[in-house]
């Protein structure tokens, strides 16, 4: 990956409400940071939230890439590439890890890769929530930098 990478993680319940202060931050990160490559997930509200801020913003940072996580091997399950995404990525390793843990182990493995995170994590019981304290130890080492919505 060129320039500064980003991914995000959020409840699947997440309001429309959170958009504005989701789209602020990456602009942000765009600005600020010099991210140009945003990564989510497609299983949820926040991943929709998420992907719909970073098509706005690719309407005026020509620069910036949204690619999409597929966390289960395309060929077992091909996912075409949707409108405004400039590509897919299935995490190395992964062909061997059960469906049950699929999206919980490939958001590991984009954590354990990209410099920033955008997360949105409320609920304490939740794997969003486990994540982001997954990715606080990575914090703790400075090599990630995380902002919570």
């Amino acid at each position: 990956m060129e320039g500064k990478s980003c991914f995000f993680i959020g409840h699947r319940d997440a309001s429309e409400e959170i958009y504005p202060a989701l789209y602020a931050a990456v602009e942000q990160h765009i600005m600020k940071y010099g991210v140009t490559e945003f990564i989510v997930g497609h299983y949820g509200g926040f991943d929709r939230l998420a992907a719909s801020a970073v098509k706005e913003a690719k309407s005026f940072y020509l620069e910036v890439r949204l690619t999409l996580l597929v966390p289960y091997h395309p060929a077992e399950r091909p996912i075409p590439t949707p409108d405004g995404f400039d590509g897919t990525f299935y995490p190395l390793g992964m062909e061997s890890v059960p469906p049950k843990v699929a999206i919980v182990r490939a958001n590991r493995f984009v954590v354990d890769s990209v410099d920033y995170l955008i997360a949105y994590a409320c609920h304490p019981a939740s794997n969003a929530w486990k994540l982001v304290e997954y990715a606080k130890r990575r914090k703790k080492k400075g090599a990630l930098f995380i902002t919570l919505i």
